[in-house]
């Protein structure tokens, strides 16, 4: 039987070690080494999505990778992937470590520096191991695979008070009306608010779980509180000094557990980074972080993501940014947002309409929010948008049922109505908006015609001064000055100036065409300027 094994090395010269010892093994078919705990999960679970099959028989993690713990990472492997045999790689043999391995799930370790003896025992052992397992997931009970299971979403403020906690309630009861099965986690850990939301009084919280050190389904359903909708809960304590015995191995093990018994798992990470949060948006199949279209907003979400790309969680182009309260007035829009932060922006922009909120945030009943609200048809258009909800079915059979009735649901289906509706409103006050145009446009001429005269009659007055000085002909002078600075649709204007004792008066008349210079209304403007007469003692 060949043994297909999956190194995790994050030292360079230590995979290049290993991949050196695990080419001389008899059978075996070693794979390029990954170089951290990121790697790994998204190889495994991109294998385990084609197929059980298609996972490696034995995964070999050094004690030296990261940023995930190596004790940690095997136990979410072995929580996750439970057909594949896990060996851990460390200079320290003591029975302790040995003791903390097994506890953890490996099949066992394999001591620095390297020997090719107990490198083929080890691995010998596990791929034994692997394939009784996967006999036994084989033979008819599925459900003890765990593997990545629903999709798991998070939800993270950028800062406090941005709405992630509105946006990721909105989300999974979008995906619930659809008719898939969903779970609510609460991981704001300090503050969360998703049992004020929806109007819970429930004493089980996340935290309960802290202590346990398996945490199975059964142990799990006793701290998930079932909404009316139909949403299973798991609150944040309502003692937020308890957040801080939430560690990222309970994370791990919670979302594990929940997303291999409901399609969908929302989850609220406030805007705190913390281990719990961390180990949620490293494991989420989609990261959402929200934004408000100010300054202050976008420069926290620019350091989130920054913070999220240091500490090797996740990518800022596997990050989704959703603009919250945005209006077209700001002067911050998505594009903007989008170039700043290096992420990728949802289409769908949520509109800044709390009035509609607040009614049912002060009642606390947040799934009453009433189906015309522009808040609530933003929210459900992007819960599309992430493909959180289902595919409707015409038909019977199936593993979803089709959506319930929902005015929220049917709201969505009428939004190209809605469009051709509103194009039908600009048709009819499109003749109003012409006639408004059409008479800006002739105030704009008015305008014009007057600042024609006014400016004619000036440079008329000064060339009559001249040529009155001189004796010469100030009247032709005044006429050829004031008619070459009007416009040749202006030309035909009366133009006539006279000494007015100590100044030379130049009066200007110009017809105010219709609409197109040219067209004559019978309108007129009249422009008048004075010069003073040279060598006048006045």
């Amino acid at each position: 039987m060949t043994i297909r094994i999956l190194p995790a090395v994050g030292d360079i010269d230590s995979a290049r070690a290993l991949t050196t010892l695990l080419s001389q093994l008899a059978d075996a078919e070693p794979a390029p080494p990954v170089p951290d705990s990121t790697a790994l999960l998204d190889t495994l679970a991109r294998l385990a999505a084609e197929s059980l099959d298609e996972l490696p028989e034995v995964v070999l993690v050094h004690e030296r990778i990261g940023p995930v713990p190596a004790l940690e990472l095997i136990r979410d492997l072995v929580m996750r992937f439970p057909a594949v045999g896990v060996v851990l790689i460390t200079a320290d043999n003591s029975t302790a470590v040995l003791t903390a391995a097994m506890d953890s799930g490996a099949r066992g370790i394999i001591g620095l520096p390297l020997g090719y003896d107990a490198l083929a025992e080890r691995v010998q052992a596990a791929a034994t191991w692997s394939a009784g397992m996967r006999r036994h997931l084989h033979s008819g009970t599925p459900e003890l695979y765990t593997g990545p299971g629903g999709a798991v979403l998070t939800v993270t403020g950028a800062k406090g008070g941005v709405g992630a906690t509105v946006t990721a309630v909105q989300l999974a009861l979008a995906a619930r009306a659809s008719g898939r099965t969903v779970a609510l986690l609460d991981l704001d850990l300090q503050s969360g608010d998703v049992a004020s939301y929806l109007d819970v009084q429930f004493r089980r919280s996340v935290a309960d779980l802290a202590g346990i050190s398996d945490i199975s389904h059964r142990v799990l359903q006793d701290a998930v509180y079932t909404h009316d909708s139909g949403i299973g809960l798991l609150l944040a304590p309502a003692e937020g000094e308890r957040g801080e015995e939430v560690t990222d191995r309970v994370t791990r093990q919670v979302l594990g557990t929940l997303r291999s018994r409901h399609d969908v798992v929302v989850v609220d990470c406030g805007s705190q980074m913390n281990a719990a949060t961390a180990a949620a948006v490293e494991m989420a199949d989609q990261a959402l972080l929200l934004v408000t279209p100010d300054v202050v907003a976008v420069r926290a979400a620019k350091r989130m993501v920054r913070m999220w790309d240091r500490l090797q969680i996740r990518k800022a182009e596997e990050t989704t940014t959703v603009v919250n309260r945005h209006t077209r007035a700001t002067e911050i829009q998505p594009s903007l947002v989008e170039r700043v932060t290096g992420t990728r922006v949802a289409r769908t922009s949520v509109p800044a309409a709390f009035k509609e909120l607040q009614s049912v945030v002060d009642a606390g009943r947040l799934q009453d929010l009433d189906s015309r609200s522009t808040v609530k048809q933003a929210l459900w258009t992007l819960a599309g948008e992430l493909g959180l909800v289902a595919a409707q079915e015409g038909g019977g059979g199936g593993r979803r049922r089709k959506a319930p009735a929902d005015r929220g649901a049917l709201t969505l289906r009428r939004r190209g109505g809605d469009r051709g509706a509103v194009t039908l409103e600009f048709a009819g006050m499109f003749p109003l908006l012409l006639v408004v145009m059409t008479i800006l446009w002739q105030c704009v001429l008015y305008g014009y015609s007057y600042s024609l005269a006014g400016n004619a009659a000036d440079e008329a007055a000064r060339a009559a001064t001249a040529a009155y000085a001189v004796d010469g002909d100030y009247a032709g002078a005044c006429g050829a000055a004031g008619g070459k600075h009007l416009p040749g649709a202006w030309k035909d204007a009366d133009i006539a100036c006279t000494p007015a004792g100590p100044v030379m008066k130049a009066d200007v008349e110009v017809d105010v065409p219709l609409f197109f210079p040219g067209f004559d209304a019978g309108w007129h403007v009249s422009g008048s300027a004075g010069a003073a007469l040279e060598g006048d003692d006045g």
